[in-house]
């Protein structure tokens, strides 16, 4: 449980995100530099247990490949991980050896453990975490190889997966005809990050109209204004609900763009912040909500790290958040943080449901400790 003498000057939640910090660089990082690796494939495992064993691999996904991808370029240049450029490489090599389709172009989703195409399906949540990656990669090596391929998934978007209205289909078959799967706002959310990823190393007209589009047609397709909230699935769609994380992770995205903090869409998230902070924020644990009910009630109490984490990130965005801040943070490191890693899930009652620690939460803790840096270097 949070400490009740919450610390509320800015200087000693510095020092108690430096403790965060520290944690991540020696101890979660390291797994996946170790344990999690598997040489031999030049993958990540997909998880490891709690005594930093790796889960027998059933698959490996290519969105898996680059969120590990991300984490390493972000850690190019840091003198802690001084292999990092070496083992992103090796990740960039991996997505396209392993998970690329020569014969229809874009990436299947997973592979078999001894490396055959298991998943061929093309999922956007798949190629949105492609386009975010190579965007990172490229940015910070600028090598031709690593453009071209962030231009060819952004032109698999752009050609395969755009539905016509400003949105995109979450899933397509191997040689991409229609599932009829229609948009779903959790593989949307990812590709708007992606755009801004993009748009972060290099001016680019195309995507940025394309960020202007989805932006557009996700107030349009899925905000329930009567309720104030980003719905998972379309309006119109059946068995709806919410996720007070991705309220948190959109709110976040919008707010860090000067662009797009001016459109209907951030105003959307600013009252839906408020919802999911009320109804799905314990304000006592600062336990987040796993999903909520269209009108607001508990659908699922479950708390997952990650949720956590975009909470925390969101604030550093928020007005006088000093004192949810320094609440979040202590939760965060009483709740999900330990000394050999992290705890991946907790229950509705806050014991321990899933103890194994997935290759793709680094990500979730990386963007949330950038975005804290940020706040504290002003």
């Amino acid at each position: 449980m949070p400490d009740a003498s919450l610390p509320t000057a800015k200087s000693e939640l510095s020092a108690l995100f430096t403790e965060l910090q520290q944690h991540f660089m020696r101890v979660v990082v390291p797994l996946w530099q170790g344990p999690g690796w598997n040489a031999e494939m030049a993958l990540p495992f997909e998880a490891v247990d709690a005594q930093h064993r790796p889960l027998p691999p059933q698959r490996y996904r290519a969105m898996a490949c680059a969120r590990q991808l991300f984490l390493f370029s972000s850690l190019i240049d840091h003198p802690d991980v001084p292999d990092a450029a070496t083992r992103a490489a090796a990740l960039f090599r991996s997505l396209q050896q392993h998970f690329h389709d020569a014969e229809h172009g874009g990436w299947f989703y997973s592979i078999d453990p001894q490396g055959a195409p298991l998943d061929r399906r093309k999922d956007l949540y798949t190629h949105a975490f492609i386009v975010f990656a190579c965007a990172h990669y490229w940015g910070k090596v600028r090598e031709p190889l690593v453009e071209s391929v962030l231009n060819a998934a952004l032109n698999v978007v752009a050609e395969r997966f755009a539905d016509g209205d400003g949105l995109y289909e979450s899933v397509l078959a191997e040689d991409w005809s229609s599932l009829n799967a229609g948009p779903l706002q959790n593989p949307l959310m990812h590709l708007a990050e992606a755009f801004l990823g993009t748009l972060a190393v290099r001016d680019d007209a195309d995507t940025q109209a394309a960020l202007d589009a989805l932006v557009e047609g996700m107030q349009r397709r899925f905000v329930d204004v009567e309720h104030g909230v980003m719905l998972e699935k379309p309006l119109d769609a059946v068995d709806n609900w919410s996720e007070p994380g991705h309220q948190f992770e959109w709110f976040y995205l919008l707010a860090s763009s000067a662009r797009l903090r001016g459109t209907p869409l951030y105003r959307s998230l600013e009252t839906a912040f408020t919802h999911a902070e009320a109804q799905g924020v314990d304000q006592t644990t600062g336990a987040v909500a796993a999903m909520l009910e269209v009108d607001g009630s508990v659908k699922d109490g479950t708390q997952r790290i990650w949720a956590q984490a975009e909470y925390l990130r969101a604030l550093t965005l928020r007005p006088d958040s000093e004192h949810l801040l320094a609440r979040q943070l202590k939760a965060l490191q009483a709740q999900f943080l330990h000394s050999t890693g992290w705890n991946e899930c907790l229950d509705s009652q806050g014991q321990i449901s899933r103890s194994d620690m997935p290759s793709t939460t680094p990500y979730h803790l990386a963007t949330c400790y950038i975005g804290l840096a940020d706040y504290f270097s002003g």
